[in-house]
């Protein structure tokens, strides 16, 4: 029994059968094209948004339905049954609109809303540099107010959707002289088209190539100051407000990827034959997949809880740094396994579990590292 049983409604269930309906047909047929491509065409976010499956959360008043956040878990479990893990629509609805909805003004709120619930905007969200990644207060991109405008200088790198997106909330310094690095730093909204704004080359990754990250350059980039989200100088807290839900994303995305991969490997090894039987019948395989198995259900369990605390209102920066850091590690640890029980079908592109190999790497990197989440949570627990 899930703990998350009781708060499921009937709506629920309808919506997780439209949501696998529509992935069945319009995600998993192209996965692989989308793979060779090295992006998801803005055509597949346009038919996705048009089923109102991004940002379902938001307003009605900005075109959403105001859903609870079942309904993202949703559509993150049942993405992983696409082998589609670099459509990053989860980043869009769930960690970079958010920054929108919680910190814009009304009229930001109405000028950008609606479109990121049509797919007329795409969203990605610009804080790692190539000097900088896990410490953003040694930010170097620099947002110096001209009159009515920012002047933003720097350069940003392995942005998640930045080949695609029309929209990118930009971390810089606004405050060279602020006694704390923290205190300098603000969230500014710059769009696609804005001179001086410029994407660059798409990177090749090991993993996720269906997804676009890229590098990106802001030379003179002038934009007014009314595209400041919040408040000026405000910009880490923000950031530190909102790494609580994109770790829950992020450790949401491990665990279901955790569970298909283990559901592959089982169905694999009753069928793999060796010395005249099934490889799951040696005693070895066997108990290292109840082992692994064991491990995905601890993660369960402990995710339910977290979304269980999300929906309610309740904030833990302790738990949603472990969530992070163990079940994206459990991830790394269970393909790995994975792979090995397919033997050499395992290392061949054309089986599901190479993917999924290449895929899980990154979670423990991405979002905070595994470092990072250690290093808080040994914070937190005084030491």
């Amino acid at each position: 029994m899930s703990l998350l049983d009781k708060y499921y409604t009937e709506e629920h269930h309808i919506f997780r059968e439209a949501v696998r309906r529509y992935f069945e047909k319009e995600v998993t047929p192209f996965a692989d094209q989308w793979e060779q491509d090295g992006i998801v065409p803005r055509e597949a976010w346009k038919k996705f948004a048009a089923q109102g499956f991004l940002c379902p959360w938001i307003l009605e008043q900005y075109g959403g339905v105001e859903a609870d956040f079942l309904y993202s878990f949703i559509l993150t479990e049942e993405l992983a049954k696409t082998r589609c893990g670099g459509f990053f629509f989860p980043l869009h609805s769930d960690i970079v609109v958010p920054y929108i909805s919680s910190f814009g003004t009304d009229e930001q709120k109405d000028r950008w809303l609606p479109g990121c619930v049509s797919g007329d905007i795409i969203t990605a969200v610009a804080m790692t540099e190539p000097g900088t990644g896990s410490d953003l207060a040694a930010i170097r991109t620099t947002a110096v107010k001209d009159g009515d405008s920012y002047v933003i200088n720097g350069q940003k790198t392995f942005i998640s959707n930045g080949i695609l997106c029309d929209l990118v909330i930009v971390a810089a310094r606004t405050n060279l002289q602020a006694a704390s690095p923290y205190e300098g730093m603000s969230l500014l909204v710059v769009e696609d088209g804005t001179p001086g704004f410029e994407k660059g080359r798409k990177l090749e990754k090991i993993g996720l190539h269906s997804q676009d990250t890229a590098e990106m350059a802001f030379v003179d980039c002038r934009v007014p100051a009314a595209n400041l989200l919040g408040q000026e100088g405000q910009g880490f807290y923000y950031l530190m407000q909102k790494l609580q839900q994109e770790r829950l994303v992020c450790a949401m995305g491990s665990q279901v990827g955790a569970e298909e991969a283990l559901r592959a490997t089982i169905d694999f090894t009753k069928t793999r034959e060796a010395f005249g039987r099934p490889i799951s019948r040696f005693q070895y395989i066997s108990f290292e997949l109840a082992k692994l198995a064991t491990e995905v259900e601890l993660g369960r369990a402990f995710l339910e809880s977290l979304i269980i605390d999300h929906l309610e209102g309740r904030q833990d920066v302790k738990k949603a740094s472990m969530a992070k850091y163990w079940i994206c590690e459990m991830l790394n640890r269970v393909v790995a396994q994975c792979v090995q029980f397919h033997g050499g079908y395992g290392y061949m592109e054309e089986y599901p579990i190479a993917r999924m190999f290449r895929d899980a790497r990154v979670q423990t990197i991405y979002a905070g590292t595994s470092e990072i989440m250690l290093l808080i949570i040994s914070r937190q627990l005084g030491l």
